[in-house]
C-alpha cells in the first residue's frame, strides 16, 4: 500500500473524518504531522501544497489535498487505485 502522509492539528474535525475515510479504505497507517506543535512543520506545509488548512494529505508523492478533495476522489473511484488497492 502506498504510503500516506497528512498533515493535521489536534482539534480538527476535518481530519477526523479524512482518517476515518482512509481507515475504511484500508490504510492501517498514516504519518500524521501535527503542525500546531510546530510552527516550522506548518510553513513546510504551506510551502509544499500552497494551502494553510488542515487536513494536507499526501498519498505517496501525489498531494491529494483536504478533507473534501479526497471524499471527492474516492466518491470519483480514484482513491483505491492511488492507494494501490
Amino acid at each position: 500500500m502506498t504510503p500516506v502522509r497528512m498533515y493535521t492539528t489536534q482539534v480538527c474535525p476535518f481530519c477526523v473524518r479524512a482518517k476515518a475515510l482512509l481507515k475504511q479504505r484500508g490504510v492501517a497507517e498514516i504519518e500524521e504531522i501535527r503542525v500546531d506543535l510546530d510552527p516550522a512543520e506548518r510553513l513546510r506545509m504551506v510551502e509544499l501544497t500552497g494551502r494553510r488548512t488542515v487536513p494536507q494529505i499526501f498519498i505517496g508523492a501525489t498531494h491529494v489535498g483536504g478533507c473534501d478533495d479526497l471524499v471527492a476522489l474516492d466518491q470519483r473511484g480514484g482513491l483505491l487505485p492511488l492507494l494501490g488497492v
